[in-house]
């Protein structure tokens, strides 16, 4: 779920001081996320996303054959990277998001000054349509389908999802504190069909936890969450659908998922992790000091081999 890219520095557009700071703030306590009250500029993109979409077909011609597959299974470093990262060729036309006054503002109320994009990538979630049957039925049930094993080499530099459970973004970064956030990006209009993500509101509040989590639904729009010795709490499930230009960023302890795309198009966005620099104390630290449980973990996930391959079959957020 994780590649890394060279660190870029953002320079601040204004102070973090004022009421959008406070909100941010305020609203990462509570709910361990932050969603935008107004879209960015949505031509751009739209326009953007005309350009990714220009550089392959995003359709079953993605994919290996089971047989070469089979003849070199690969399930760790298929994921974008610094040199085989598809934004890498697009990052002039970026500044809609990185130069936004509201996403700088955002960011720096939480962060402080000077932080930097620990990685930044394109992620595709590809319809059912697009899969070959082979591979639907040697995922299915699985918690994490990151394609990227599937996929052939050439088109490695995009991550393809069809459907990961309820997570935290710490997942990828193994005894690092909770000292970054998620920032993500609709290209398109994304509906209840086209894989939209699934945030539980507050489940931050108990740290670090182990993948996959215990989860269990207690209505239709809530789940119960517990973390050990730490305790539960009940969190509310917010879908995340909106237009060209959404944007939501989330702590890296918030647990949030997808369902497979049900739609007949992929769901094409942007997704940034940015981390704090600044040695004063920043949002985060106050974010961070209401928490209950562990800001890091020495593992953070139970469900793999040492190949890197799926051992359990099981998917909570399908049934959300």
């Amino acid at each position: 779920m994780h590649a890394m890219t060279k660190p870029r520095d953002l320079q601040p557009a204004r102070s973090h001081e004022g009421r959008l700071g406070e909100r941010v703030i305020d609203d990462f306590i509570r709910d361990g996320a932050y969603l935008f009250d107004a879209p960015l500029d949505a031509r751009a993109a739209a326009d953007l996303l005309a350009d990714i979409r220009a550089t392959r077909d995003f359709g079953a011609g993605l994919f290996l054959s089971e047989a070469e597959f089979d003849a070199d299974p690969q399930y760790t470093g298929v994921n974008p990277k610094s040199g085989r990262n598809l934004l890498e060729r697009f990052e002039a036309r970026l500044d809609f998001v990185e130069q936004s006054i509201e996403i700088v503002e955002a960011v720096t109320a939480l962060l402080g000054p000077g932080y930097e994009i620990l990685n930044r990538k394109v992620v595709c979630g590809v319809p059912a349509d697009a899969v070959p049957a082979w591979l639907r039925q040697r995922i299915l049930g699985n918690p994490v389908n990151n394609l990227g094993a599937y996929v052939k080499p050439q088109y490695r530099d995009v991550t393809y999802f069809y459907g990961i459970d309820f997570h935290q973004d710490l997942i990828d970064y193994q005894a690092r504190e909770a000292d970054f956030i998620t920032l993500y990006i609709y290209l398109h209009p994304v509906t209840r069909a086209d894989a939209p993500l699934y945030l539980l509101e507050g489940s931050h509040a108990l740290g670090g936890s182990v993948f996959p989590h215990d989860l269990t639904r207690t209505t239709e729009d809530a789940w119960r969450y517990r973390n050990g010795a730490y305790g539960e709490t009940t969190s509310r499930q917010r879908i995340l659908t909106g237009g060209a230009g959404f944007a939501a960023m989330w702590h890296a302890c918030t647990l949030h998922g997808t369902q497979p795309d049900a739609a007949d198009h992929e769901r094409i966005s942007l997704r940034y992790l940015i981390a704090k620099r600044h040695d004063g104390p920043t949002g985060m630290d106050e974010v961070n000091a209401t928490l209950r449980g562990p800001l890091s973990l020495a593992s953070t996930r139970a469900d793999l081999d040492a190949a890197g391959a799926a051992v359990i079959k099981a998917n909570t957020v399908n049934q959300a």
